[in-house]
């Protein structure tokens, strides 16, 4: 069953093509993997979203995730209510629309 993650970022004044180039260089073919999309939501915001062929890819990717994440976790800004350097959610779809 198809699933997705979603993790949002706020990124350090000046580091914003860091942080872009690090996705670009490490997100590859990851097995399951079927799209990525990283979105601007404001200044220095972003989000991104993936969509995988179901949640048992998704946990295996996990490992890759968390070694992406290190190349550029010096490029992020806490983002407040506890929450720390990303907050990230994940699930299998469960209604489809169009």
């Amino acid at each position: 069953m198809t699933a997705f993650n979603a993790v949002r970022f706020r990124v350090k004044p000046g580091r914003e093509q860091e942080f872009l180039d690090a996705h670009r260089k490490r997100i590859a073919d990851w097995p399951g993997l079927r799209h990525v999309n990283l979105i601007k939501t404001g200044e220095r915001s972003y989000c991104i979203i993936a969509e995988w062929s179901g949640m048992d890819a998704l946990a295996a990717a996990r490992p890759d995730m968390i070694a992406t994440l290190d190349t550029f976790r010096d490029t992020l800004e806490e983002l407040g209510n506890g929450l720390g350097l990303t907050d990230p959610v994940s699930g299998e779809v469960v209604l489809a629309i169009k």
